[in-house]
């Protein structure tokens, strides 16, 4: 199987690139208003999946409530839980920042568009696969800020929750809404521009990466901490297999059909970039080391494609 370069990857390296030779217009009080910028990025993001998300897709996966509970749970419950004996077992030897984006990683919804599409590439549930994806988006609004409430506050640290949670519902779900009720009028127009309007949405991803990563260069706080990127590969590395052994263990004893066991493993694996990276934003605020944060996420999200596109061609051609 043969891959090309993608774009967008590219785009991330060349944003923290940016960040570091040009940090001060995206650091706060930069002239390009980080903090108007991601706001106003975050609602276009969610107000192009409301418009571009068809209803009837959802209508169609909806009844599969087994594999939408293994999804979920693994998403919600297993990916955190594993986090949680992550972040107690790594203790000093990993900076705490980075501890918290590893944490971040696991606390993060499931992807919408390459899990449907992996799912669709090996012959699975794609209903059920696009029923999923959205509801994890949804259902993160709520769970991801209470998982790094429950981290923050059990390692001394305090974050109101209430504004966060307003926050996420203002800028996520208000837009998402919205564009979805426009879809009617909208989602022929948006299926005929589809590519145009992944450029502009993933364009507006790479703009938060670089006013994600502005302050944590200006500050220095990569400063001796750039060793532990392989650490996080690793560790990412073993997370992905554990939790795909494992959603591959629990749908054999669940019976799932063949299509259904790798929408669940396709789900279930994957953690979004595309709303890591506004969540992120609107959770931690102007934390100065967000980039750092971010990093085991930017890690993540390659590798997840990379091997799911092998797993989706080989079982494609079973």
């Amino acid at each position: 199987m043969k891959f090309k370069p993608d774009w967008f990857l590219l785009g991330m390296v060349a944003a923290m690139a940016l960040a570091w030779a040009f940090p001060a217009p995206g650091a706060a009080g930069g002239w390009m208003h980080p903090t108007l910028v991601t706001k106003i990025g975050v609602a276009l993001i969610f107000f192009l999946h409301g418009v571009a998300l068809s209803f009837g897709a959802l209508k169609a996966g909806a009844l599969r409530w087994p594999l939408h509970a293994l999804v979920q749970s693994a998403t919600f419950l297993l990916f955190p839980l594993i986090g949680l004996a992550l972040y107690a077992a790594l203790g000093a030897s990993v900076s705490p920042e980075l501890k918290l984006g590893l944490f971040f990683l696991c606390a993060l919804p499931s992807t919408v568009s390459s899990s449907v599409a992996m799912t669709a590439a090996a012959r699975g549930n794609v209903a059920g696969a696009v029923f999923n994806a959205t509801l994890s988006g949804l259902i993160g609004v709520f769970f991801t800020p209470l998982w790094i409430a429950f981290v923050l506050k059990t390692s001394g640290q305090t974050q109101p929750l209430g504004p966060v949670i307003l926050d996420l519902l203002r800028w996520l779900v208000l837009p998402l809404a919205v564009g979805q009720l426009l879809h009617p009028w909208l989602g022929a127009f948006a299926g005929r521009h589809k590519a145009g309007i992944n450029v502009v949405d993933r364009g507006t991803i790479l703009l938060l990466v670089y006013t994600s990563f502005c302050d944590s260069f200006k500050q220095g706080i990569w400063s001796g901490h750039a060793g532990q990127l392989w650490l996080v590969l690793a560790i990412a590395v073993v997370l992905f297999t554990t939790v795909m052994w494992l959603l591959s263990l629990v749908a054999e004893a669940l019976r799932f059909s063949r299509e259904d066991k790798i929408a669940a493993m396709f789900c279930g694996t994957k953690k979004t970039l595309a709303s890591g990276v506004p969540m992120a934003k609107l959770i931690f605020g102007a934390h100065p080391a967000l980039g750092m944060i971010l990093l085991p996420i930017m890690i993540y999200h390659p590798l997840q494609l990379v091997i799911c596109g092998v797993l989706a061609e080989r079982w494609r051609k079973q």
